[in-house]
């Protein structure tokens, strides 16, 4: 699962509790790991924004840079008392998300041979039932059964009919 760690405090204002200390400030953390390709699209996208303002972060912004997570317009008081918690649900779910993507994919990919010979199997079935042969009609028919040479055929083969 993607995480986060410790946070970068060389990024930190170096006016941190002084006089001049902003009330909202970047915060850099790391990541438990490297982010994958669509873990960073999900951080960054609508859905890590909806979920921010629907737990009363409106204002906060979230950045990603190699294995470091920005958090604009917060302060560490904000994180602690529950930002944290808030960004580590966020990105738990957004692993889950990827790795059972990846699992469906990876199932797709190994039952696809299988499909394959199957779909193969039906389509070779289909092609042997096609037989390249004249139907009669109905009016050859007839004619077959009136035709002496037809009847004297089957005569022997129990009770002829004759007209």
């Amino acid at each position: 699962m993607l995480g986060l760690g410790a946070v970068i405090v060389g990024s930190l204002p170096a006016t941190l509790f002084t006089q001049d200390a902003p009330d909202r400030y970047l915060v850099e953390a790391v990541f438990s790991r490297r982010p994958q390709r669509e873990e960073i699209e999900a951080i960054l996208g609508n859905e890590t924004r909806t979920c921010l303002s629907d737990n009363g972060y409106r204002t906060v912004e979230v950045s990603v840079s190699d294995r470091r997570l920005g958090i604009a317009n917060t302060s560490l008081e904000e994180l602690r008392d529950g930002l944290a918690a808030v960004l580590a649900e966020r990105l738990s779910a957004i692993s889950t998300e990827v790795w059972r993507r990846r699992e469906i994919a990876t199932a797709r990919f190994q039952e696809a041979p299988e499909r394959e010979q199957k779909r193969a199997a039906a389509v070779a079935a289909l092609a042997d039932s096609v037989t390249f042969a004249r139907r009669a009609t109905g009016r050859e028919e007839t004619q077959a059964a009136e035709d002496p040479a037809f009847l004297a055929m089957w005569g022997d083969q129990g009770e002829a009919v004759r007209s």
